[in-house]
């Protein structure tokens, strides 16, 4: 039993022997008795001078003392911090000489060891009219509630993965910084940071691979951004960017090319190395907007842009960038709903066999219209298709039309012509690709060799081991492959033993310069030869002159397409255009 307050010898000595109890004191002893065995409630009992009386063990647990160590201390040497003092020992003389009670209410005290102690703590007054008044506060641990409060905090601001702030937490500091800066004139910037491409490491080596690299991206911007400035994931592979105290445009440029160069280094992940690159959106306070909502909104704009501009490209928020965003916007609304309602089109473009003047192949082209019937160019809804994800859907549509054409074919002139379909990198990236394309000519009672796949330079040569074999799958088939544009990407001559390619497809741009030019010449007569050592089919595109014709006849082209020859057609003008061009 610990001590009473005042006494030298356990609260219960003076009464043994028999001897009788006062009413008063039974009720003290119980007190005592009643406070001592509370093990989750931390009791003080303090004199009129603030000077520890009584100290239960529940104390020594929360606050540190022992019972020894506290008895006879002033109050504010033992668990108040420094800056409650003054308030602490003003409230007790308050209540001593006008009667004004402490009130009951949450403290952070301060454990011997100098850390703070979250409680709730109340106060009681007794012997008031002795003249010798004692203060008992009685205090609840609040340790586990803050602990639980602080992790409900911290799930609904941070995020789980990357453990940097999260978009609540960004968009609250940034309307709170923003009202400061308009009282202070300062200036804000609102980046947003988007990584390109991220889809494909998840398609490719799975979500968990993926999130490895966005904490291993996360760490590396933390180490860059300032300590002024805020960094929040604000969802998926987007990143929010808040600057503030910085040196106009330039200095923000400044920032991001750091964050730039950190990516440029790429990671190592289980030993496997990861290039990563990124797009930047900037808008401004107050130039690009007032609000959150504004700023916010017209940096994602700018960051589409410079998605467009390309990869590691920063893109400042200016009124057209909207004007683009809704194009955007509107031609993706229309690729979804054209092929929802399969109002898509394949138009043909016949290859000319250059020796014997006929043809047996074409090559399938999409075309989409407005709701005005007026065609939207390939060169536009192409790369929205990319960007906006559509792509394999519009892919997936090309194969399904080109072999019901095919089939539509059959018992005609054109039952051997072989269809030339475009193939994206995204497309290609579908570990079920070639099963897919074989299916598809089975289901319609079609020969692989019926169909070809053309794909980019680029697209082919940055292809990895799985994607060749896809390729390699669909060439031992029958089905025909071509590099499209080719001489354009990479300096590709060398890959091309390597590459399970059926021929290649020499870009308009070395046609018209050879015209003129002797070294486009050579270069593309070389690429001919290389291209026929190599058993490959060489087509020429963009052919529109008698003079072109002539030219890549005599160099020993195979094949050329291009306006001269014909325009792309409709499928029902195909019959026609075949009877006035056979061998």
């Amino acid at each position: 039993m610990p001590d009473k307050p005042g006494a030298g010898t356990q609260g219960s000595s003076k009464f043994r022997d028999g001897q009788s109890q006062s009413y008063a004191e039974q009720s003290e002893q119980k007190f005592y008795e009643l406070i001592e065995s509370l093990p989750m409630i931390a009791v003080q009992g303090y004199n009129k001078k603030r000077e520890v009386i009584y100290w239960n063990d529940a104390s020594r647990r929360l606050y540190g003392y022992t019972r020894e160590e506290a008895q006879g201390q002033l109050l504010e040497d033992l668990i108040i911090p420094d800056h409650m003092r003054e308030g602490v020992i003003q409230a007790h003389h308050n209540w001593l000489r006008n009667n004004v009670s402490i009130p009951s209410e949450e403290l952070e005290l301060q454990h011997k060891e100098g850390h703070p102690v979250p409680v709730y703590s109340s106060h009681v007054m007794i012997k008031q009219d002795t003249g010798e008044c004692e203060m008992f506060c009685i205090d609840i641990s609040l340790e586990e509630q803050k602990k639980a409060r602080e992790e409900l905090y911290r799930r609904a601001s941070f995020d789980d993965l990357t453990g940097l702030p999260n978009r609540r937490l960004m968009e609250t500091e940034l309307s709170s910084r923003l009202d400061a800066a308009q009282r202070n004139d300062h200036s804000v910037a609102v980046v947003f940071i988007d990584l390109d491409n991220f889809k494909l490491i998840n398609d490719t080596l799975g979500h968990h691979q993926g999130d490895k690299l966005l904490k291993a991206v996360s760490e590396a911007f933390k180490r860059e951004v300032r300590g002024s400035d805020l960094l929040s994931r604000f969802g998926g592979d987007e990143f929010v960017l808040l600057l503030f105290d910085f040196d106009g445009p330039e200095g923000v440029l400044e920032i991001l090319r750091r964050l730039i160069d950190t990516l440029d280094q790429g990671f190592i992940l289980e030993g496997d190395y990861y290039p990563v690159t990124a797009s930047f959106g900037v808008s401004l306070f107050p130039d690009n907007g007032t609000t959150g909502a504004e700023l916010m909104g017209n940096a994602d704009a700018a960051m589409y842009l410079a998605k467009e501009k390309g990869k590691n490209s920063i893109c400042f928020y200016t009124p057209d960038i909207n004007d683009r965003l809704v194009h955007y916007q509107d031609v993706t609304a229309l690729l979804r709903k054209a092929i929802e309602s399969d109002s898509l089109q394949l138009h043909f473009q016949p290859q000319i066999d250059l020796k014997h003047g006929g043809t047996d192949s074409c090559e399938a082209l999409l075309r989409c219209f407005d709701e005005h019937s007026q065609p939207v160019p390939p060169a536009v809804f192409i790369p929205i298709a990319e960007k906006s994800g559509l792509i394999n859907r519009v892919g997936d549509w090309v194969l399904e039309s080109a072999c019901k054409q095919l089939s539509a074919w059959k018992g005609t002139a054109l039952e051997n012509t072989r269809v030339d379909i475009n193939l994206s990198g995204r497309q290609l990236t579908n570990p079920h690709l070639a099963d897919q394309i074989l299916q598809t000519l089975e289901r319609y009672n079609l020969s692989p060799a019926q169909l070809g796949v053309e794909l980019t330079e680029n697209e082919v040569v940055g292809g990895d081991d799985g994607q060749i074999a896809q390729l390699e799958k669909l060439k031992a088939s029958g089905v025909h492959i071509s590099i499209d544009d080719f001489g354009t990407g990479y300096s590709s001559l060398v890959y091309l033993r390597k590459l399970p390619v059926c021929g290649i497809k020499i870009d308009r741009s070395f046609l018209h310069h050879a015209m003129e030019n002797e070294s486009d010449m050579a270069i593309m007569q070389a690429m001919i030869t290389v291209g026929h050592s190599l058993g490959l089919s060489v087509v020429v595109e963009g052919v529109e002159t008698a003079e072109q014709h002539k030219l890549v006849k005599d160099v020993g082209c195979d094949l050329a397409q291009g306006f001269l020859y014909a325009r792309p057609m409709p499928a029902d003008q195909m019959p026609a255009f075949l009877a006035g061009h056979t061998a």
